[in-house]
């Protein structure tokens, strides 16, 4: 059985229909009337979705279903794709020290501010934090591909770039360190 559980507030005849059908669902399904929606601790459920008529906007991971489906395929379809979403969205984020890094939307953030990224700033980041430490020859050949010992300062410049954003929107002077012909990231500023 699936570690998805799909939570079905107030509606006792959809959790009705699921329940018929449950052996062929790839997900769990449990009722909870309204009144006791506050009682549960979302948090210690790793992937779960919560689908109602209603309106209960303040829980993550929520569908609010407008109006009945045609069939049951279609309520299915709409149940797995959120599932789907969910997991992709939750796959795209990348931990970098006290930073979250959406790889989909490329966006860094910190507490309630966000970053757009390009992504070519992205690939830099995570080139740089997953080798800890690395030189501008490696960078450029990794990075950029370049595979000539061509002088360059695309890689400067962009160093330069992204901290100037990282300093003027986060305010975070340290984020890119450099030092003895190598640069990193200061994960714990």
């Amino acid at each position: 059985m699936s570690n998805k559980i799909l939570f079905i507030v107030d509606s006792i005849k959809l959790f009705e229909i699921l329940n018929e059908i449950k052996f062929h669902l790839n997900f769990k399904i449990q009722y909870i009337d309204k009144k006791d929606i506050t009682k549960i601790d979302f948090n210690s459920f790793n992937n779960y979705l919560i689908i109602s008529f209603n309106y209960y906007d303040k829980y993550a991971n929520y569908i609010k279903i407008k109006k009945s489906p045609k069939t049951i395929d279609n309520l299915l379809q709409i149940i797995n794709l959120n599932f789907i979403a969910k997991q992709f969205a939750k796959q795209s984020i990348y931990v970098v020290g006290k930073y979250n890094l959406d790889l989909n939307s490329r966006v860094i953030s910190y507490k309630k501010k966000n970053l757009d990224l390009t992504e070519k700033e992205i690939e830099l980041l995570l080139f740089i934090n997953k080798n800890k430490k690395t030189n501008l020859k490696m960078i450029q050949k990794n990075v950029w591909k370049h595979v000539s010992d061509l002088e360059t300062h695309t890689v400067e410049t962009h160093i330069y770039r992204l901290r100037k954003k990282i300093k003027d929107n986060f305010q975070d002077e340290n984020f890119l360190g450099f030092s003895n012909g190598e640069y990193f990231l200061k994960l714990n500023t």
